[in-house]
């Protein structure tokens, strides 16, 4: 492959719901430019862009791929993301590289929620958008339907560009609209047709001529003037159109045989925006890293987007975010699983670079170190699970694997509960999750085990006693002796409170550090179910010592005794963590989204309505019924609804279920 200059370069996304064909569209196109000698199946484990053993195995993108390919003069660099919403974050790294995103949807399956989606994450991130709507050989896909859907989500940016002509739910021909002439297929060969008459075609073809008008005044003068564009005029009108956003065009065909797909190739070399159309250069050499791999025998493989200038090996670059230098040993292109040397990496293109010492997704590296881009958030994830090794000593390479995995995932989040002692992970749901124990298992070498997140409940009590705590023993020589009365009240603090109003030196000041210490450490166990003792203040008010026996040990025991004594017999109580809820969701399943949380205890506080017909939740929640709450926003929403957590406060458990929880703890 040679060095394209940037005005030959064309980054291009391709996403879509899951199993609507992106993938399988992706490698047709490679197949069509004459770099594959088939056209790769998702579900056998054959397609090029799902080189992944994890993809293979599962028949389905899990990770962001990508493919540069060359062909009529031009470079296109194929950036394949999955659909799957547990694997959002290939979405983010594929916008943060691509200059216009291909949206595949099946003509079957119509609009789905994973597509709304990828139109409004790449209308953000200020791409170009085309959609492609697939598998037209299934029996009642329906194309023009798909359209009106489109139009009326949309608008008039939806500009058909390549149409079927459909007889009895086969289609016979395509049409290209821009052309205005008709081909047959047979697979990927075309051949010239009879223009067919249809009112569909006509319909598209009005649209088309209108949204070219919209895109450019001089253009709209001759369409209402009645006078014919040229071929030049559509196309660079359409092209204008794209790069402004102002048109969405409409392509179609069957990925899997090939059929119109050329149409769709064309389309990206001569209509979408280059990348030095879409991207203003950086004035020094400069890359954005969009993505990590993380490979414990290869090493780091960082993926990155050229800003500025040209990347190249032996080149020296600063990292914005830590200001460390790294050097860049070799550059290369990205072709799926495999890496193909290049001589240097030109501003627009994509290549990637190894073994990069401390820079991670989403750091800019440049000349000066100066220079920062803004990459694509990432999703936040949200399912949480505490892990564990299967095999004793293993942990040490759990936590070395997850930090690793950590680098290449950014939607995946690794940390230890400083309550629990628990190490946590999280991610976007149930089959990320899968995921991260494949990883590994394959990659690391040790089998791992999830449980469900223990809860830093908290003791406190809600009445005032008062306890003597006395320790005495004779062993022989010098004995031990320690008396101490004290007097426990509920507080409102986070801690033990001590205080000493002893009178008359019953017990002499050098043994008050000993009581409050023995009194502290009693407090980190509590009586009811052994969870730390919160809301306490406890008054030193009286005792007795002896000259001799009397010790800083003594007292702390004598201590420990009166707690013990005293917070049994004032009404202990567990308390669990509250956390604020806020739920965003489209406002049609809000109800379904109250009912949820109110079977999970929940108090709802408030509702306020957002833009795009979302309104935002907000409630109160004991986050010991929040474990499963990811999965059921999944199913209630089919993956538009997000939410958030925070810890407000802590609560009394109710009485019931403070009984299973004291019994559950003591079985432990």
């Amino acid at each position: 492959m040679k060095v394209y200059e940037s005005e030959k370069i064309k980054n291009i996304a391709f996403l879509g719901h899951s199993a609507a064909g992106k993938t399988t569209l992706a490698d047709s196109i490679i197949y069509c430019c004459g770099e594959a000698d088939r056209i790769g199946k998702t579900a056998d484990g054959t397609a090029i862009l799902d080189f992944d053993p994890q993809e293979k195995k599962r028949g389905c993108s899990v990770s962001t791929a990508v493919y540069a390919l060359e062909t009529a003069g031009q470079k296109i660099n194929l950036i394949d993301a999955p659909g799957l919403f547990d694997f959002a974050s290939g979405i983010s790294e594929a916008l943060t590289a691509a200059d216009c995103a291909i949206i595949a949807i099946s003509g079957k399956s119509g609009i789905t929620v994973g597509a709304k989606q990828c139109y409004e994450k790449a209308r953000a991130a200020k791409k170009s958008i085309a959609f492609f709507i697939g598998k037209l050989d299934s029996s009642h896909a329906h194309f023009y339907r798909v359209v009106s859907d489109l139009v009326g989500l949309y608008g008039s940016v939806v500009c058909p560009v390549i149409v079927p002509y459909v007889v009895e739910d086969a289609v016979k021909c395509y049409v290209n609209l821009i052309e205005n002439e008709a081909y047959s297929f047979d697979g990927t060969k075309a051949t010239k047709c009879d223009m067919p008459s249809s009112a569909d075609i006509d319909n598209m073809r009005n649209m088309l001529l209108e949204a070219i008008a919209s895109a450019d005044e001089t253009l709209m003068e001759k369409f209402f003037e009645g006078e014919a564009f040229t071929h030049d005029e559509m196309v660079n009108g359409l092209a204008a159109g794209v790069r402004s956003g102002d048109i969405c065009p409409v392509y179609c065909g069957v990925q899997q045989t090939g059929e119109a797909i050329q149409f769709l190739i064309d389309g990206i070399l001569k209509v979408f925006p280059s990348a030095a159309e879409a991207n203003e250069a950086q004035s020094e050499n400069s890359a954005l890293v969009f993505k990590t791999i993380a490979d414990p025998f290869v090493g780091k493989l960082s993926y990155f987007k050229v800003l500025g200038g040209e990347i190249k090996g032996d080149m020296r670059l600063k990292n914005n975010r830590t200001g460390d230098e790294e050097r860049i040993a070799k550059v290369m292109w990205l072709k799926a699983g495999k890496q193909e040397d290049a001589p240097k990496i030109p501003f627009g293109d994509i290549g990637c670079v190894s073994k990069l010492s401390d820079t991670v997704t989403g750091d800019t590296l440049s000349a000066s170190g100066k220079v920062e881009a803004k990459a694509v958030e990432f999703p936040k994830p949200s399912l949480k699970a505490a892990i564990y090794p299967v095999k004793k000593g293993d942990e040490e390479k759990i936590s070395s694997g997850l930090v690793r995995i950590c680098e290449e995932d950014p939607s995946f989040e690794v940390y230890n509960d400083p309550e629990t002692h628990e190490q946590i992970i999280v991610t976007l749901g149930e089959q990320h999750t899968d995921i991260v124990l494949s990883k590994l298992s394959s990659k690391f070498g040790c089998e791992a085990k999830l449980q469900e997140p223990k809860i830093a409940y908290r003791e406190t009590i809600k009445k005032s006693v008062k306890a003597q705590g006395r320790h005495k023993k004779q062993s022989g020589g010098h004995g031990q002796f320690g008396d101490v009365w004290i007097e426990f009240e509920p507080c409102d603090s986070d801690d033990l409170v001590f205080e000493e109003k002893v009178f008359g030196g019953a017990v002499p000041k050098n043994f008050f550090p000993a009581v409050e210490k023995g009194l502290r450490d009693s407090a980190q166990t509590g009586v009811l179910a052994g969870y730390k003792m919160v809301g306490i203040k406890a008054t030193l008010y009286d005792g007795s010592y002896h000259p001799v026996d009397s010790s800083e040990m003594a007292f702390k025991t004598a201590a420990s005794i009166a707690f013990k004594e005293g917070i049994s017999n004032a009404s202990p109580v567990l308390l669990e963590p509250i956390y604020t809820l806020k739920v965003l969701a489209p406002g049609d399943i809000v109800g379904d989204v109250m009912g949820d949380i109110n079977k999970r205890r929940g108090r709802i506080i408030g509702i306020d309505p957002k833009e795009n017909n979302q309104q935002e939740v907000t409630a109160e929640v004991p986050i010991a019924e929040m474990s499963d709450f990811s999965t059921a926003m999944r199913a209630i929403s089919q993956g538009t609804a997000t939410f958030t957590t925070e810890f407000a406060r802590y609560e009394e458990v109710p009485a019931a279920i403070m009984q299973k929880v004291i019994e559950k703890a003591k079985a432990e």
